[in-house]
């Protein structure tokens, strides 16, 4: 019995060391190839914003104190800008393409977008074409009647504008107030 045990412990190994240097180096490769990727993708979308720099500057709000009386106000997040009617083509010229925290104010005068890290904006009266309840712009997708969309015109171009309230349940106000708002605009111009 003796010799059996000999045997097993004889044709026993220790397990094989790792060999750390292969493995760094399989490391710092796929290190390298995200850094890649990164780069490429920041490129793409430096590439894109070179080819949408035919757009003209972002207006930004009258300093005229009658035309400021808010007629809604809404905290919530925006989400990007799209040319209308192609929600998957995102504009990204003038900071239009990054997200961030929002207050919204619509006034006489127009829609007032106030970004906290990012371009603040604004969207004359007679620039607002509608406003509408979606479930997506790009690179964000909700339930259905989850986003507010505007849509608004931006020298010869028409952009939808996404928008997430931090109460859903205002969307509604905002597209009637909207929506009756441009339809007033309409009217007025083509008498």
């Amino acid at each position: 019995m003796t010799p059996v045990l000999i045997n097993l412990a004889a044709e026993q190994k220790s397990a094989e060391v790792t060999d750390w240097a292969a493995r760094m180096g399989w490391v710092a490769g796929l290190l390298l190839l995200i850094a890649f990727v990164y780069w490429l993708m920041r490129q793409g979308w430096n590439w894109r914003g070179s080819l949408q720099s035919d757009l003209p500057e972002l207006p930004t709000a009258p300093e005229s104190p009658d035309a400021t009386q808010a007629v809604l106000s809404m905290s919530g997040r925006y989400h990007g800008s799209t040319t209308a009617g192609q929600w998957l083509d995102r504009i990204v010229a003038h900071g239009l393409g990054v997200r961030s925290r929002v207050e919204l104010t619509l006034t006489g005068a127009g829609l007032a977008v106030v970004r906290p890290g990012a371009q603040d904006f604004f969207v004359p009266r007679q620039a607002l074409r509608e406003a509408r309840l979606d479930k997506g712009i790009a690179g964000k997708v909700l339930a259905e009647g989850g986003l507010l969309i505007v849509t608004w015109a931006h020298g010869d171009k028409l952009l939808d504008s996404g928008f997430r309230s931090d109460h859903a349940a205002e969307h509604t106000a905002w597209v009637e107030a909207i929506n009756s708002m441009s339809k007033t605009t309409t009217e007025g111009t083509a008498r």
